[in-house]
């Protein structure tokens, strides 16, 4: 009786401390960061004899197989089925009466020194509090192989948890690189372990058409092939006329059943992306008559040449046409038939159809574009990309399904019942919202994870830099917008300069866990300093596990400016606390023994590199960084 009492207490402070602010503890290292922890001073032992009870659906059955798996797995112990759900070790529990708190996807997790109890209104609230119970357990849990002499010991403790909003995407660009169903169920894998609950499929590009379409076996025969390149996308040279174009890839439509079947065990929703009217290469190459340009028929799928002039901005000026022709019937008829198999494959009520950085320089030379405009009463090229996309918007509610495109969309004027994604900062997403439409912010100022994480001096090479501190301060919803119309938010990670799965896990890790904690938990309950204490423990899981992640936020920031004799100067900073930065300018590689910075540097006369590498206390953190001074010169506008 004194266990159930003080179980209890424990679960009606949890429930009234819905607001509080969490302050994480020794033992308590999840992300995303719970609405409400408390915990009490014992803890659970998982031994061999453990038992697992549920609620007997086949939703449920399949969640606590999921347990049992991963427990053998690391632990080697059975976790058998007990005859009762109530005397059972592990209990996983769908309440009789509905708790108005959780929601569809919240749950309630006590830990008592005898049993694990997880009690939610959903399957989804249950599986999300499994993954919070793994966070909870050693590091160990995460090995692929049995770990001996191990003391599963799990925290007592009383969490209360459920999600702030109902879009937690990830986007995977599989058309700009192939990536497998296998890895794409591996990518899965790792997303839901930290409760997004949406991956948004990039199926289409100017590299790749990546999806079978039954009566259109071109778009796989041709479209899904290009000339392996190797270097920095964008600027290739040319395949030549006899390159093999061997590379790619495509999902057969049995692929895609098994991938969203694969996907719904883990409560994740695939959204399939189209990406027209422009980045439709692919399509044009296999179907030129798609195209507005007279010889499209000499096109090939991109390779990673250069096919736009960005000079000038965006919309970029097109050097080939990799547009879809608005004015042309069989483009309608076309994507009637891709949007017709699409809607059926992916349970998921939206489909995107892209809409983004659409150039119209061929447009406006073309004498079909011309007489449509003439017929519609366009004015401009926005407004025919708008009449593009009114017409697709009816034939994908058509089919039963949602439009959702970039926020270009709103270009021209919007089509009736759009929802919005907005990449271009947050203004897009602001104008949809006050324009009462639906809106999934996921801006490149905090969310865009193909962008360099640290230097640009030892990260692979990309325009931009987005670093984890900047991520964690994404807020999807802005002060001046209703925030029902906000849907969640969004990452998003291009493949154009990722070329296999262990960079993809790099570019991923840790920002995702920012993006995570901002689409989950409460806006209150967000702190800088504890979730870096948060992502090292993530570290030592990720590698068990051995998942690849950038170390990028041990690393220095460099800050190169003109002294007053207009000599260089350089600052150092670091990202994350508690590090000290180890420096050299005579060519030799520092370690803890070696100077700590303090105070801005200005380099040695004839110095050629400043040397710099991170350690907190003895230990090393960050990587060994080479900064030629003619660089940081360069930075700070020294000649």
């Amino acid at each position: 009786m004194k266990k159930m009492l003080v179980s209890i207490t424990l679960w009606c402070f949890a429930s009234i401390a819905i607001a509080q602010h969490h302050e994480s503890t020794k033992g308590i290292n999840i992300i995303p960061i719970p609405v409400s922890v408390q915990e009490g001073m014992g803890s659970f032992t998982l031994l061999p004899t453990a038992t697992i009870g549920y609620t007997p659906t086949a939703a449920v059955k399949e969640i606590a197989q999921q347990m049992q798996q991963k427990i053998a797995r690391a632990t080697g112990f059975s976790l058998a089925k007990s005859k009762g759900l109530s005397n059972a070790t592990i209990q996983l529990q769908i309440l009789t009466k509905r708790d108005t708190v959780l929601g569809n996807e919240g749950y309630r997790l006590q830990v008592t020194p005898t049993a694990v109890i997880i009690k939610a209104n959903e399957p989804a609230g249950l599986f999300y509090g499994v993954q919070s119970l793994w966070q909870l357990l050693p590091a160990a849990i995460e090995s692929k192989t049995v770990v001996n002499k191990m003391n599963w010991k799990i925290p007592e403790v009383a969490i209360l948890d459920y999600p702030r909003f109902v879009w937690r995407g990830l986007m995977f660009d599989v058309a700009r690189h192939f990536f497998t169903k296998q890895q794409v169920e591996n990518y899965i894998d790792e997303m839901a372990k930290y409760k997004f609950n949406i991956l948004h499929l990039h199926l289409t590009d100017d590299e790749g058409w990546r999806i079978e379409i039954k009566g259109l076996p071109r778009l796989t025969e041709i479209g899904a092939w290009n000339v392996k390149k190797v270097g920095y996308f964008g600027t290739f040279t040319p395949p030549k006329p006899d390159d093999p174009r061997n590379y790619g890839g495509f999902y057969t439509q049995d692929d895609i059943k098994e991938m969203v079947a694969y996907a719904q065990k883990k409560f994740v929703n695939i959204l399939p992306e189209i990406d027209v009217p422009g980045h439709s290469l692919s399509a044009i190459v296999s179907y030129p008559d798609l195209s507005c340009t007279p010889g499209a028929n000499t096109y090939h799928v991109r390779s990673g040449e250069e096919i736009m002039d960005w000079s000038h901005g965006a919309p970029p000026i097109a050097l080939i046409d990799n547009t879809l022709c608005p004015a042309n019937p069989k483009v309608y008829t076309f994507l009637d038939t891709v949007f017709t198999q699409v809607a059926k494959l992916f349970p998921f009520p939206y489909i995107h159809v892209g809409g983004d950085e659409c150039p119209k320089n061929f447009w406006e030379i073309s004498p079909a574009i011309h007489q449509l405009m003439q017929k519609e009463g366009l004015k401009t090229m926005e407004e025919v990309q708008s009449y593009f996309e009114k017409r697709i918007e009816k034939i994908v509610e058509s089919k039963g399904k949602k439009f959702m495109g970039w926020d270009e969309i709103l270009e021209g004027g919007l089509a009736p019942n759009a929802v919005v994604m907005s990449w271009r900062g947050m203004k897009g997403g602001i104008e949809a919202a006050k324009m009462k439409h639906r809106v999934v912010m996921s801006p490149t100022t905090f969310a865009y994870l193909d962008y360099m994480q640290g230097d640009s001096i030892i990260e692979p090479r990309v325009y931009a830099t987005l670093r984890l501190n900047k991520a964690y301060s994404f807020e999807p919803v802005p002060d001046s917008v209703d925030s029902k119309y906000i849907l969640g938010g969004q990452a998003n990670l291009w493949t154009e300069q990722v070329y296999n799965t262990r960079h993809l896990q790099y570019m991923t890790w840790p920002r995702a866990f920012a993006v995570s904690e901002t689409v989950w938990s409460p806006k209150a309950n967000k702190n800088w300093l504890d979730f870096v204490n948060r992502v090292e423990h993530q570290f030592k899981r990720l590698d068990i596990e051995q998942v690849k992640y950038a170390p990028s936020m041990y690393d220095p920031i460099f800050t190169a400016t003109k002294n007053a004799e207009g000599g260089l100067q350089i600052e150092l900073a670091t990202e994350v606390p508690n590090l000290q930065i180890h420096y050299s300018f005579d060519n030799s590689f520092p370690d803890q023994f070696y100077p700590v910075y303090s105070t801005p540097l200005t380099p040695p006369e004839d110095a050629v590199m400043l040397k710099v590498i991170t350690y907190r206390g003895n230990k090393v953190m960050g990587r060994m960084i080479a900064m030629p001074i003619k660089e940081l010169k360069k930075r700070a506008g020294i000649q």
